[in-house]
């Protein structure tokens, strides 16, 4: 990966809606080459998919809570039932596999208090395997992800 590359990530990360010409303007390059990179960017699989980041505020999912579920068991094959069962739930956004106390880390969306509760008591509460499960609120996102820092890959 060069500088180029670097660059177009950086770009595609910020406004995956930016147009062929504007690219290639920014980063020096004519319209087709601009258009070859990004598609070996696409095919080699540096570039996944293209998504709208929609505001959680004002499509009305205002709270994010932090689940953490330990498992009765850590054996591989409770790990690919309760991986395979957290696909299941659109409420679930992210789900990591973790080391220390707790197995997964969980990143819940919910309208507000209640909606958890019912996203708790009939979703989270019936995931196969689970021994115990704590959730935290988030009160407010002081940073919240918006890509890979692309530039580290230059150093």
């Amino acid at each position: 990966m060069d500088r180029i590359d670097v660059a177009l990530l950086e770009l595609l990360q910020n406004d995956s809606d930016i147009s062929i010409n504007d690219l290639s303007e920014r980063v020096s390059l004519s319209s087709s080459a601009c258009h070859r990179r990004i598609k070996m960017l696409e095919q080699s699989g540096a570039i996944k998919r293209y998504v709208a980041r929609l505001d959680s505020q004002k499509i009305g999912m205002k709270l994010d809570v932090f689940v953490e579920i330990r498992l009765t068991a850590q054996t591989e094959r409770s790990f690919r039932i309760f991986e395979k069962a957290v696909q299941q739930i659109d409420e679930i956004l992210e789900c990591h596999l973790m080391s220390g106390e707790a197995d997964y880390r969980l990143r819940v969306a919910a309208r507000d208090v209640a909606d958890y509760d019912d996203i708790h008591r009939t979703r989270l509460a019936r995931l196969p395997g689970v021994a115990a499960m704590h959730s935290a609120f988030a009160i407010r996102a002081i940073k919240s992800w918006t890509g890979y820092p692309v530039r580290r890959l230059l150093d």
